[in-house]
């Protein structure tokens, strides 16, 4: 099917330009979306005519979405989550997780925005991108984590896995001391 763009559409092409789609693309998503028009006489007419006002509306919501992404470019979000001891999340984080989270801060971000470029299974910093208009993308970090003292030490830089090595060293050299003054004890007792 021969369809008009009225915005740019990743990987097909930009606002005005004439492409041809499979039938259920445009009839399931791009008509539907308004992304959209048929190519046909009437259609090429109407658009030739509004494409003045479609690029003003376009430059205009370009604008606003560059200064939200200004804004959110670089922010960090913490997800409380379950999860195993070795870090895997009993669950996943969602593109719904990562918009409430971003919402609950304040930013106004639909989970259609979110994009997750592999599920979200453990625990850690993941980066995520939003896609705040066709041509606006904004990088957000979202922090995994069991509790808040455990996220805050992973923004500070350390792992889930560093940190179960050092509670169990510092483990293993409490059991090390006590054995040790256990047999100086015993030796003291054979004299």
């Amino acid at each position: 099917m021969q369809v008009i763009l009225l915005q740019r559409v990743a990987k097909l092409g930009q606002m005005g330009d004439v492409v041809s789609v499979k039938d259920g693309y445009a009839r399931n998503f791009l008509l539907p979306q308004g992304k959209a028009l048929r190519a046909n006489q009437s259609n090429i007419a109407s658009f030739e005519a509004r494409k003045a006002q479609l690029e003003a509306d376009n430059l205009e919501t370009k604008k606003e979405a560059d200064a939200v992404a200004a804004k959110l470019d670089g922010q960090v979000f913490v997800i409380i989550r379950s999860a195993s001891d070795a870090g895997a999340l009993y669950g996943s984080v969602t593109t719904r997780d990562a918009a409430d989270a971003a919402t609950a801060a304040g930013y106004t971000v639909d989970r259609g925005q979110v994009t997750l470029d592999r599920p979200i299974k453990d625990l850690g910093l993941h980066t995520v991108s939003v896609v705040l208009h066709p041509e606006v993308t904004a990088k957000i970090t979202i922090n995994v984590a069991r509790s808040a003292e455990e996220a805050e030490l992973q923004a500070a830089g350390k792992s889930i896995q560093e940190l179960a090595a050092e509670a169990e060293a510092a483990a293993d050299f409490e059991v090390a001391e006590m054995f040790d003054e256990m047999g100086a004890a015993q030796d003291g007792e054979d004299l």
